[in-house]
């Protein structure tokens, strides 16, 4: 299977648990793999033989920006069953949420969630 590759997507979001995180917000970082048959494209050379990834940008920030929700879990959910819903041409996605700074203790990079969902 072909994929296609969003990576480091850049958002500022007000999801979390904790009320301080709905009230004041903070970064996540989004990776998105696309698994869909590409050979039309690469034989084409036609941009609508593709899905377009600044659409798939787009689709992504409107959810990371949009309503807040209360777990990774939900928002990578919510990315996964978007782009499958708009782009038919995508048989699986592979959503990994990245949460940089999450008000915990300790020493570490991040905390991320990856979720993969193919159509039924």
């Amino acid at each position: 299977m072909d994929k296609m590759y969003v990576n480091g997507m850049k958002f500022y979001g007000y999801h979390g648990v904790f009320a301080e995180e709905q009230k004041l917000g903070q970064r996540f970082n989004v990776d998105v793999v696309l698994s869909m048959d590409l050979s039309k494209a690469g034989l084409s050379d036609e941009l609508d033989a593709t899905v377009n990834y600044g659409e798939v940008y787009g689709a992504v920030k409107e959810i990371v920006e949009g309503e807040p929700v209360k777990l990774l879990e939900t928002l990578a959910e919510t990315i996964s069953a978007a782009l499958l819903a708009k782009f038919t041409q995508i048989d699986e996605t592979t959503i990994k949420v990245i949460k940089p700074d999450p008000p915990i203790p300790g020493h570490y990079e991040s905390v991320a969630v990856e979720i993969t969902r193919g159509r039924a």
